[in-house]
């Protein structure tokens, strides 16, 4: 009976760990209208604590800025918060959030109206936990620099270590794309908050004399973080041929809070990705366990497609490694790569996150694609193999070639992965969520932009033959097999209240039935036996 009893329990622990290994993706804002660029936030003091901010529209308005908060790791989220526009006439776009080392969250975001050539960039804090949110302090204006509009694109990184620079803000922007033609030269700005973002310093040009971004490249974004130290680090793009005859990276940092900066190359190449569709967005992260160890993330051709490439500096970004290809598919496959985001863990293990079309049809841009991850262990010379994050391939839809997805998110805590992203797979672009070990193995997922969970009955279970979905107004159904594939659609229902499946040609085994109906999507198990 014993040995009965055992045999038992093991056979159930390895059943329903099997189950959640195949959980399935979660749409948390699915709007109607377009859900874009989503950013992530998670509580470094409480990881199950996560905060997600997306663009989004509620009906007959323009873009603002939503958010929602989870309290147990995104198995659940609270309702939306809608971030109020401080001009009836402005629409909200580019949301990033950091937490400070002791628990309050800020949010960056631009509030703009191109027709007006007017907007602000501000920021507000959340004193609970992201639940509410404060009044909008101005970082900077579009008039802030006469023809210049520098403030699209914010990101915003905060100090909260323990070092004399901490719960310092920082808040980065560049010149916009909104505002037709720009005259050069161009530049990254940069601004500071000493103060728990009451007030924010004058703005300054992030580049200098030696260090100019450049006549040619018309939005030269920063990417900001702030390494244990307390030291602020930015990387921006340069082309400027009185400097370099090719175009490279530059990497400011700063050990006083932004009085003064140093400056090095990072990479020059003529590699770098040039498709016009791709998302190109680059990124540089500081690892927390070694205040001297930095990683920027970067699309190139140096491989012959387009792939995501990793360069190291262990010197505080003085000098840089040869750079890695993170994309594990087969070299010169004829399939292109972006929309990469990456996170170190507190033990400095470090993330990474991709748009990945190595199974699309063809080699362009307009090709089916899935999000794929890889994981670099702290002090590993390699990156282990990839993994999948998406659970299904997606078609490609043209909303992916407007401007308003360009970027991911991704946060690394406890050895477990929070991903964030835009994906059109249900006919809007809605943002998605899934969490995963660091190798690669689904622990909860949902659909955070879910504004309503549609009533759906999916029965019996187990069966032998058939299964009925019950449910108001059913639009489309897919059957998904234990290993994540796709293996069945059935299109058209004509918001049918009761569809009949057959299972009977397919093989015994645990099945997941992805219902879409006129009130949202979700996911049933089913068992055929």
């Amino acid at each position: 009976m014993k040995r009965y009893n055992l045999l038992l329990a093991l056979f159930l622990i390895l059943f329903f760990a099997g189950f959640s290994l195949k959980a399935q993706n979660h749409n948390i804002s699915q709007g109607t209208i377009f859900d874009g660029e989503p950013y992530l936030a998670v509580n470094p003091q409480k990881p199950q604590h996560m905060v997600v901010a997306w663009m989004g529209y509620l009906p007959f308005t323009k873009s603002m800025i939503k958010t929602k908060t989870s309290f147990d790791g995104g198995r659940t989220w609270s309702n939306e918060n809608h971030i109020t526009h401080t001009n009836s006439a402005y629409g909200s776009a580019d949301p990033s959030m950091a937490f400070d080392g002791d628990g309050n969250l800020f949010l960056s975001y631009v509030d703009f109206s191109s027709t007006l050539d007017s907007g602000t960039v501000y920021v507000r804090k959340s004193t609970d936990e992201g639940v509410s949110w404060g009044n909008p302090v101005e970082v900077i204006d579009a008039y802030s620099e006469a023809g210049k509009f520098p403030i699209d694109r914010p990101w915003i990184a905060v100090d909260r270590w323990q070092n004399a620079n901490s719960g310092n803000i920082y808040v980065t922007t560049m010149n916009p794309g909104i505002f037709g033609y720009i005259a050069p030269p161009y530049h990254p700005y940069f601004t500071v908050s000493k103060d728990g973002g009451e007030s924010f310093n004058p703005w300054k040009h992030l580049d200098t004399t030696n260090w100019l971004a450049g006549n040619i490249i018309s939005q030269p974004m920063p990417t900001p973080c702030v390494s244990a130290n307390g030291v602020f680090y930015a990387v921006y793009p340069s082309y400027k041929y009185s400097q370099n005859s090719l175009a490279q990276y530059i990497i400011a940092s700063s050990s006083d809070g932004g009085e003064t900066f140093t400056y090095h190359s990072v990479l020059t190449s003529s590699n770098f990705a040039d498709d016009p569709l791709a998302k190109k967005g680059y990124l540089l992260r500081a690892d927390p366990s070694d205040a001297n160890h930095l990683v920027f993330f970067f699309l190139s051709t140096l491989y012959g497609d387009i792939d995501v490439l990793i360069t190291e500096s262990y010197d505080a970004g003085v000098s840089w490694s040869e750079p890695v290809r993170v994309n594990d598919d087969p070299v010169g496959n004829n399939r292109m790569q972006d929309l990469v985001w990456a996170d170190f863990d507190d033990n400095g293990n470090l993330a990474m996150a991709w748009r990945d079309r190595r199974n699309g049809l063809d080699s362009t841009y307009a090709t089916s694609f899935e999000i794929w991850g890889a994981v670099k262990k702290h002090n590993s010379d390699s990156i282990l193999a990839n993994f999948r994050i998406s659970d299904t391939l997606i078609e490609y839809a043209s909303v992916l070639a407007a401007s308003g997805n360009d970027f991911m998110c991704v946060k690394f805590k406890s050895d477990t992965l929070n991903v964030v992203w835009g994906d059109p797979r249900n006919g809007k672009l809605n943002i998605w969520f899934q969490r995963m070990t660091m190798d690669g193995k689904p622990l909860s997922v949902s659909k955070i932009t879910a504004d309503n969970t549609p009533a759906v009955e999916v029965f019996p279970s187990p069966t032998t033959l058939l299964i009925n979905v019950k449910g108001c107004g059913l639009e489309k159904i897919d059957l998904f097999n234990e290993q994540g594939k796709r293996v069945a659609r059935f299109e058209n229902l004509n918001w049918q209240k009761l569809q009949q499946v057959d299972l009977s040609s397919f093989p015994d085994g645990v099945y997941f039935v992805q219902v879409t109906a006129a009130a949202g999507v979700v996911t049933r198990k089913v068992i055929k036996k």
